[in-house]
């Protein structure tokens, strides 16, 4: 009882002032940035793609094997390469 009124006379003195409870850390939003190392290819197409994954060879629809670049620009994951 007598820590309470103590405490209590501390906070009606003049000049005592109330410690302000700790603020909680901000979050701050996550920027995830490109990658930037990768490689500039032609394209079956005739198109310039940039591809950050490696030149693979596949099967093509003729049964022969095809050149592709893989995880490329603009969300495609395999693009026929020109030879």
């Amino acid at each position: 009882m007598k820590a309470l009124a103590m405490a209590l006379l501390a906070l009606s003195l003049p000049g005592s002032k109330v410690a302000a409870p700790p603020r909680p850390p901000v979050d701050l939003p996550v920027v995830q940035h490109a990658r930037e190392s990768g490689t500039w290819y032609m394209a079956e197409s005739g198109h310039a793609v940039f591809c950050y994954g490696p030149v693979m060879l596949v099967k093509g629809p003729d049964g022969g094997l095809q050149h592709v670049a893989t995880f490329c620009r603009g969300g495609q994951a395999i693009v026929p390469l020109k030879d």
